[in-house]
């Protein structure tokens, strides 16, 4: 669709026009971010990709950064809900962390996201403003989405936490950082069953760390002295390298 697009009388775009045209500079722009990197890709580059004059790009978007923060709202936009959803579900919290930390790996290793986290580490030391452009959109919002189940919990007696936000930061941790690692190339990626062994482990570990969980959630959550071995873990990633999560 080019800028010939229908517009009400008096030439002003409708509004859902006017949402097509948004959505279609942010895809554009968001293919050229994760594929050629932040400094690779030019204002330019993206209205020729969109198909818009320069003009109509700058009418909706201050400069480059003020795209890319869009671009990445978008992308986490589509992937948030899915995060929230694993909430809204009444059940223990033993029972919470695992649906989550299941759908944070998925999320976490999807093509897209990988290509994004992939950018960051990439542009980080060019462009640091793009890292807390991803953190305060993401990350963040999911740590404090987590410490609201975890003060729910301490508050009710059935987890021992002091600092709720940290506990939840360092869930997040436990739970992507060596499975992102190994699917950037630092050892061989985990297969789906050892994913799902992986978070188990991660979600019995940190609530036996925040407080003894009951004798069922143990019993649930603890793999079986046959369950196959996870691959070996290779130390962390060599020194200098961010092979961390974002």
């Amino acid at each position: 669709m080019s800028e010939a697009i229908l517009v009400r009388r008096g030439g002003r775009p409708t509004r859902l026009v006017a949402l097509q045209l948004g959505d279609k500079i942010l895809a554009a722009a968001t293919d050229l971010f994760l594929t050629r990197g932040f400094g690779a890709t030019s204002i330019e580059a993206v209205a020729a990709r969109a198909r818009i004059s320069k003009r109509t790009l700058y009418h909706r978007f201050r400069d480059k950064t003020d795209l890319f923060r869009a671009a990445i709202s978008r992308l986490i936009g589509h992937w948030l809900p899915q995060i929230e959803a694993e909430f809204e579900v009444p059940a223990p919290a033993a029972d919470v962390l695992m649906r989550l930390a299941r759908r944070m790996l998925a999320l976490a290793l999807q093509p897209q996201a990988l290509a994004l986290r992939h950018l960051l580490l990439a542009e980080a030391e060019r462009f640091p403003e793009l890292v807390a452009i991803a953190i305060e959109q993401g990350a963040a919002r999911s740590v404090e989405r987590i410490a609201g189940l975890l003060e729910a919990e301490s508050g009710a007696g059935r987890l021992e936490i002091e600092d709720s936000r940290f506990a939840a930061a360092q869930f997040q941790e436990m739970v992507l950082a060596v499975p992102l690692r190994r699917a950037m190339g630092f050892g061989p990626p985990l297969r789906e069953a050892e994913l799902d062994l992986w978070a188990r482990r991660c979600v019995a570990l940190f609530l036996h760390g925040c407080g003894k969980p009951s004798r069922a959630e143990a019993t649930a959550l603890s793999p079986s002295m046959s369950a196959p071995a996870l691959p070996a873990i290779q130390g962390a990633a060599p020194a200098g390298t961010a092979a961390g999560s974002a």
